[in-house]
């Protein structure tokens, strides 16, 4: 059996555990109190220290440049447009091409841009053929002057189309000079005559001279048939009154 004194030594062992138990469970239910400086302000309210320690950290190595990015391609002008507005830009597009097209469209043998010119935007160059809209007769601008050209065979001779001709308003020429009428000579490679061929009449000229006087070059001169020549009917010399004309 234990004595008296072993049982009241086992009591206090235990009861010193029991209260150890206690005093560290107490420890681990009341967090630890923030560390305060060592000094504290003599004035002032007293300031908390940081709940952790700032520590610095030793500065980085620089780093190496890395190579600059390349800017990105702007947006075009079509990515920037609003979808409305895209579909107009689409609509007006078109309806551009469907204009272009229907002025380009032949009309008669003639284009619509070239049926309606604007006789304002006219450029007065050598070769320009105009007609005024009263009047049937085609004039060409010559030598700073407008020329009339006298018959069908000269304005074919001359290479002119109807495609060439712009249709300007009445009375358009009269702010300009208006030069000697544009002929077609005629000439056939068997005889030494030449003629200026007006109205559908031959007229016979007479020599070098008169030839020269009416502003004619050779370049005027163009070959037929001897046969075609005698066809057609004789009118007025040149210079009037020179005699009966000779034939081909």
């Amino acid at each position: 059996m234990k004595s008296r004194m072993e049982r009241i030594l086992n009591l206090l062992v235990d009861e010193i555990d029991e209260r150890l138990q206690a005093r560290e469970q107490r420890s681990a239910q009341i967090p630890p109190p923030a560390p305060q400086s060592a000094r504290e302000p003599e004035s002032g309210p007293m300031l908390a220290a940081p709940a952790t320690p700032v520590t610095l950290s030793p500065s980085p190595a620089p780093l190496e440049s890395e190579p600059e990015p390349e800017p990105e391609p702007e947006a075009s002008p079509a990515t920037l447009l609003p979808s409305h507005a895209a579909q107009l830009m689409a609509r007006l597009a078109v309806g551009l091409l469907i204009a272009i097209v229907l002025i380009n469209i032949p009309i008669g043998g003639r284009t619509l841009a070239t049926a309606m010119p604007d006789s304002a935007s006219l450029i007065l160059r050598d070769g320009l053929v105009v007609k005024e809209e009263g009047d049937e007769k085609i004039y060409v601008y010559q030598g700073d002057a407008f020329r009339w050209i006298s018959s069908l065979d000269a304005f074919e001779h001359h290479g002119y189309t109807w495609g060439d001709v712009n249709e300007v308003p009445d009375g358009y020429l009269d702010d300009y000079a208006i030069g000697p009428p544009l002929h077609v000579l005629l000439k056939c490679p068997d005889s030494p005559h030449i003629y200026r061929l007006e109205g559908g009449e031959k007229r016979w000229i007479r020599d070098i001279d008169s030839f020269s006087a009416e502003g004619h070059v050779w370049e005027d001169v163009r070959f037929v048939s001897c046969q075609y020549l005698r066809s057609l009917p004789d009118g007025e010399t040149i210079p009037p009154g020179a005699g009966d004309p000779p034939q081909p």
